[in-house]
């Protein structure tokens, strides 16, 4: 039992106990995020934004630069995000969920492309092409980046892009020694599959009507 303990904990041994804390409860509120958005309610937003802002110092505090660009992104999209869902498109609706038309593919394709190539400068500048980890966090980060700007535009199509970057992110973070993180990615590929699902029912549902 302690041999499995080991295997997922043992790195937590050197690490401070309120930087462990602090890991934890940004991890409770990733979850409430993630859920709320599952159920498409507002309150995605503030729980993800101190969900991100822990993130930020802790990751920057870790060195890990992708990753803490991801979550400052984060919380500057669920600023806009939550001004999106709240702001009222005429006199009685605010933003539905909807899918992406041609004009976002194209901006969320550009989105994709400018993140690998602001990351590579960031990386290159900082020196921290040293492993085959920097590669897949440009990667993740680039998926990340589009999916966190769909959801803010509340189309159904940002799950798609959580499910991908989510399955990569379980053994990633797992690598780099967050197994607290690395679960809490395995629990937001599932509640993922199934807020496209519940979206997507949403979505039949006001298309019906």
């Amino acid at each position: 039992m302690s041999e499995i303990f080991d295997f997922f904990f043992a790195q937590y041994k050197t690490y401070s106990t309120i930087d462990t804390v602090l890991e934890i409860i940004a991890v409770i509120f990733g979850f409430l995020s993630v859920w709320y958005s599952k159920k498409n309610n507002i309150w995605v937003f503030p729980t993800g934004m101190i969900s991100t802002a822990i993130f930020v110092y802790l990751l920057l505090k870790w060195e890990l630069l992708g990753d803490m660009m991801i979550n400052g992104y984060y919380f500057i999209m669920s600023v806009y995000g939550w001004y999106l869902w709240t702001r009222k498109v005429d006199d009685i609706a605010v933003t539905k969920i909807s899918r992406t038309t041609k004009k976002e593919k194209k901006i969320a394709a550009f989105i994709f492309i400018a993140t690998l190539i602001f990351v590579y400068i960031v990386y290159t500048t900082f020196d921290k092409w040293t492993n085959w980890v920097a590669y897949a966090d440009t990667f993740t980060t680039a998926i990340f980046f589009v999916g966190m700007w769909l959801m803010a535009k509340r189309k159904i199509e940002n799950w798609l892009f959580w499910i991908v970057g989510d399955i990569i992110s379980i053994p990633l973070y797992f690598y780099k020694g967050f197994t607290f993180t690395s679960f809490q990615y395995l629990g937001f590929t599932f509640i993922a599959i199934f807020g496209y699902y519940a979206w997507k029912k949403n979505l039949n549902k006001t298309q019906s009507t």
